[in-house]
C-alpha cells in the first residue's frame, strides 16, 4: 500500500530545521505484515528527543530512515501466527521489541532484548525484514516502528494492546515518555516514601519522572532545569522546590534545600554536564539514575572513591526498566484515576507536513511534547 511518511535522508543537517528541512514527506510502499507482524493505522505520534538525536547525528542510525517511535494506533491487519491481536485493537508502540527468548528477556528485562537491540541498530523489524520501499530502495525503520507515517507494519512484539476508551493522542505519550521517565523512578530507582528526590532536565521524560517521585511518596521533589517556564510547570505538577541549573551555586542550592544532598537524583537531559550535576547533588549513600542518552563519545568523570567511601549507586535506566505489557496498563489506569496527569504535557497537535517546524521547536526547547495527529 502507498503511505506518506517522514523520511530522514541524512544526519547532522544544520539548524534551523525549518530551512534545512532534514525530513522529507515521501510516498512509500508499505508491505503487508509478514509472520508475527501487524499493520497499524497511526492515530498519533510524538516528536521525541530520541528522534531528534538521530536527526542531529548524536545517535548514529542507517539512512534513509522513516522516523518516529512514540505512537498509538489501531490494528488494521494481522500476519500469520498473530493470535493475541485482532483487527480493531487499540495499541501503543514500544521502541524495543522483545524476542522473549534471549537471556535478558528470560530474566524479565525486555528493554535489554539482544535481538531487539541488533534489529534497532540495523534499522529493521525484529525479524530482520524491512517493510518500507521507495522506488525500489529499502527504507530503514526507526526502532522497529517508523510511526511518523500514516501506517506502520511492525512486529507484534513492538505493540501493546490497550483499553480502547483511552484517547489515542494521549496514549501515544505512554510508549516512550511515560515508560522512560515514570518507569525510571518506580522501577529503576524504586524511590521510597518520605525520601528526598531531584529531577535534572525537565523535558517530557523529566516531567514524567517528577510525577513518578510524587506518586512514590517523596517528601521533597526538587526540579532542576535551565528554563524558567519548565520550572514553573514543574511547580504546577507538584515540585516542592525549583532550582535553575544555570545558577553558579545550583549544586549548593540543592544541598541546602535537601540538607546535604538528595536520596535519589534523576538525570533526564541527555547531557554529561547534567549527569555530573545529578551525581554531585546526590547524598552519601544515595542513588543517581540516568535515563538520558548523550553522544556515545561523551565520557563521565567522577571521583571513583565516592562509590565505595560514600556507598553511592549510579544506575542507568532504559525504557524505565519497564516490562511494557505489565507496566503500560497500570500506568494508564493511574492516568485515568487522575494520579498521572499526562495530558498536561501535551504542547500541541501538528500535521505531518509541519514536521520540520516541530523538530525545530523541540531542538529550541520551545515545547514539552508535540504530537502529529493523523
Amino acid at each position: 500500500m502507498k503511505i506518506r511518511a517522514a523520511v530522514l535522508e541524512t544526519t547532522g543537517v544544520a539548524r534551523p530545521y525549518t530551512e534545512s528541512k532534514p525530513l522529507v514527506i515521501a510516498e512509500l510502499d508499505l508491505d503487508k505484515p509478514g509472520p508475527g507482524e501487524v499493520l497499524v493505522k497511526i492515530a498519533a505520534a510524538g516528536l521525541c528527543h530520541s528522534d531528534l538525536s538521530v536527526i542531529d547525528g548524536n545517535r548514529p542510525r542507517p539512512t534513509p530512515m522513516a522516523l518516529g517511535h512514540e505512537a498509538a494506533g489501531i490494528v488494521e491487519e494481522t500476519g500469520p501466527g498473530v493470535n493475541d491481536l485482532a483487527v480493531g485493537d487499540h495499541v501503543v508502540f514500544v521502541f524495543v521489541p522483545s524476542c522473549g527468548q534471549c537471556l535478558p528477556c528470560a530474566q524479565g528485562r525486555p528493554a535489554l532484548c539482544e535481538p531487539g537491540a541488533v534489529a534497532n541498530g540495523n534499522g529493521t523489524l525484529l525479524s530482520g525484514a524491512k517493510r518500507l520501499v521507495r522506488s525500489g530502495e529499502s527504507i530503514n525503520h526507526h526502532l522497529g516502528v517508523s510511526a511518523l507515517a500514516e501506517y506502520a507494519t511492525v512486529s507484534q512484539q513492538s505493540v501493546v494492546k490497550i483499553d480502547p476508551a483511552l484517547d489515542l493522542t494521549k496514549a501515544a505519550l505512554f510508549g516512550c515518555a511515560v515508560l522512560t521517565g515514570f518507569g525510571a523512578v518506580v522501577n529503576t530507582g524504586q524511590v521510597k516514601p518520605g525520601t528526598s528526590t531531584a529531577v535534572v532536565g525537565l523535558g517530557v521524560v523529566g516531567l514524567c519522572a517528577l510525577m513518578g517521585t510524587k506518586a512514590s511518596g517523596a517528601r521533597q521533589v526538587i526540579a532542576v532545569d535551565l528554563a524558567d517556564d519548565k520550572l514553573e510547570l514543574a511547580r504546577e505538577l507538584g515540585a516542592t522546590h525549583t532550582v535553575n541549573a544555570g545558577d553558579e551555586d545550583a549544586i549548593d542550592q540543592v544541598k541546602e534545600i535537601s540538607k546535604g544532598g538528595v536520596d535519589y537524583a534523576f538525570e533526564m537531559a541527555g547531557s554529561v554536564h547534567a549527569l555530573r550535576l545529578a551525581y554531585n547533588i546526590t547524598a552519601r549513600g544515595g542513588t543517581t539514575v540516568t535515563a538520558g542518552l548523550p553522544h556515545p563519545d561523551h565520557l563521565l568523570d567522577i571521583p571513583a572513591v565516592t562509590l565505595v567511601a560514600e556507598e553511592r549507586t549510579l544506575k542507568g535506566s532504559y525504557i524505565g526498566g519497564c516490562v511494557p505489557r505489565r507496566d503500560l496498563p497500570r500506568f494508564m489506569e493511574m492516568y485515568e484515576l487522575g494520579q498521572l496527569p499526562v495530558d498536561r504535557l501535551l504542547s500541541d497537535v501538528i500535521s505531518l507536513d509541519d514536521i520540520n517546524l516541530g523538530f525545530e521547536r523541540l531542538a529550541a526547547g520551545e515545547s514539552v511534547r508535540q504530537v502529529v495527529g493523523f
